[in-house]
């Protein structure tokens, strides 16, 4: 779970991040807490955090950004994380968001406490004074004049980050004004909500990713079924393009012996006439001769 927690001084955010924490086993990061432990740790951005900080100038943007990108990259970030008090403007939301980009993180929520502000000076002035008729010591930043400043920045520098996120669908609003329980109920509930819409996303995505794996699977196996069926209508035509082949030449043997008993029926059929006409010659001459003998024959009667 990745969060961002937004809301006014007095809001209660604090309180709603450690319950988070501990239920979600996720870390808590505080720019002002990161900010210390870089500088007490020397790191590169660190240092030139501790200049600016000793001077008492402001942090710059990239300085919290360089110092937000190596807590990320820590182990106990990797399940989650709660961003508290940052960021505070747009241009610092437009920087976590590439930051978040870069390193491929998805930010789930921004859940937002939304107060009364009369309601919260109240509370202070009330509290303020029961510590003081206990005799007890108030903080200076913990007075109503305190926290009128400080809400005069928050509607002047973060307030714009409601509707920044707002349009990027990432803001859930939580009001801020009921008991602390309540608050810690509500959140859970929108939280196990998105964790549903996401459950069932992936889900989706699953079913999608297998079923486009499937229908790409099947789509090669129709490819080499249809190559199979090429190769064997290949074959097939190749069989039946030999054996038409060898019935042409088994059909021009045969037609050979066809020509030539053909041939010699023409030739026998010549010598028949042949013979014909040469025993009618023949046949003529013996009559020729019979005819004359009996002539003779006549004529020697005759003188008689």
């Amino acid at each position: 779970m990745r969060l961002i927690l937004l809301g006014p001084p007095g809001a209660g955010k604090g309180t709603q991040a450690q319950r988070l924490v501990q239920k979600h086993g996720i870390v808590q990061l505080s720019t002002g807490e990161m900010l210390r432990a870089a500088v007490a740790a020397q790191t590169a951005v660190g240092l030139k955090a501790k200049d600016i900080m000793a001077s008492g100038g402001l942090v710059p943007d990239e300085i919290v950004i360089g110092i937000i990108s190596d807590r990320l990259d820590q182990p106990d970030a990797v399940k989650g994380f709660i961003l508290d008090g940052f960021p505070r403007t747009v241009p610092q939301a437009e920087a976590l968001d590439e930051l978040l980009k870069n390193k491929h993180i998805k930010l789930d929520a921004v859940v937002e406490l939304r107060v009364n502000e009369s309601a919260l000076l109240q509370r202070v002035e009330t509290r303020v004074a029961e510590m003081r008729a206990r005799g007890e010591d108030v903080r200076i930043d913990d007075t109503p004049e305190v926290l009128a400043k400080r809400l005069a920045s928050y509607r002047s520098l973060t307030e714009p980050l409601i509707h920044y996120y707002s349009e990027r669908r990432k803001l859930l609003t939580v009001d801020g004004m009921m008991t602390i329980e309540e608050v810690t109920r509500e959140i859970n509930r929108i939280l196990a909500a998105i964790g549903a819409v996401e459950a069932r996303a992936a889900r989706r995505a699953d079913v999608a990713k297998r079923t486009a794996k499937e229908a790409k699977s099947g789509a090669r196996k129709g490819v080499k079924k249809a190559a199979s069926k090429a190769g064997t209508g290949k074959a097939a035509k190749a069989a039946s393009g030999k054996a038409a082949k060898k019935a042409t030449k088994g059909a021009g043997a045969a037609k050979k012996p066809a020509k030539a008993s053909q041939k010699a029926g023409k030739t026998a059929s010549k010598a028949k006439k042949s013979a014909g006409k040469a025993s009618a010659s023949s046949r003529a001459r013996a009559a020729a001769k019979t005819r004359k003998a009996a002539k003779k024959v006549t004529k020697k009667r005759a003188k008689r």
